[in-house]
């Protein structure tokens, strides 16, 4: 057919099915296309080649692992917060070799055998106690606001020697009684500012 004459068909087709089939469409392609090249976006859309690629879902889903992994980071945090700007830059060497590890191992001690579910119950507490007070930070089931295990530093003198931090933590297994060592930094004979100073 002539050029016009095909536009004309066209378009007379389009009118009279209110737009269901356009000029775009198909249809005209095999009727009207001696070459048998398609042009219009669908047909070049049918004859691509997709690929898809394996993804692990067990990224998006927060498994124990990633959670202990999330205690270790958000426990540094509120040791630093603890020590302030006072303390901390003066500790913070002895306290990533000596006291962070011993944390991290009892997280992974006292928390590690809990399961999945449990664990994603689990938070630890954002505000450390200021002035001479002992709590760095505390993980409690978010349920039952019961903690699992209290981590602290307290100032201790001793004679001749000077002030140490001591670092410990309580379970709850034995009602918060007995002190769990984690170690101890000194820090001089003078009076150590307040925590968060």
């Amino acid at each position: 057919m002539k050029s016009w004459w095909q536009k004309s068909l066209m378009i007379a087709v389009a009118v009279l099915t209110l737009g269901a089939i356009s000029p775009n469409h198909t249809l005209w392609e095999t009727i009207l296309d001696d070459k048998g090249t398609q042009k219009s976006h669908a047909a070049a859309n049918e004859s691509k080649d997709y690929t898809y690629d394996w993804v692990d879902l067990s990224e998006y889903y927060v498994n124990g692992r990633t959670v202990i992994d999330s205690f270790y980071q958000t426990s540094e945090e509120q040791a630093y917060m603890k020590f302030g700007s006072r303390i901390g830059p003066v500790i913070q060497g002895q306290f990533q070799t000596a006291i962070l590890p011993n944390i991290q191992q009892a997280i992974d001690m006292h928390l590690g055998s809990l399961g999945a579910e449990k664990l994603n119950r689990l938070a630890i507490s954002e505000k450390p106690a200021g002035d001479y007070a002992e709590k760095i930070f505390h993980i409690y089931d978010i349920n039952t606001k019961k903690d699992e295990i209290r981590f602290h530093v307290r100032t201790e003198k001793k004679p001749q020697e000077g002030y140490f931090f001591n670092f410990h933590y309580h379970i709850a297994e034995d009602n918060y009684q007995k002190h769990y060592a984690l170690g101890d930094i000194y820090w001089s004979k003078d009076t150590p500012p307040k925590w968060l100073s």
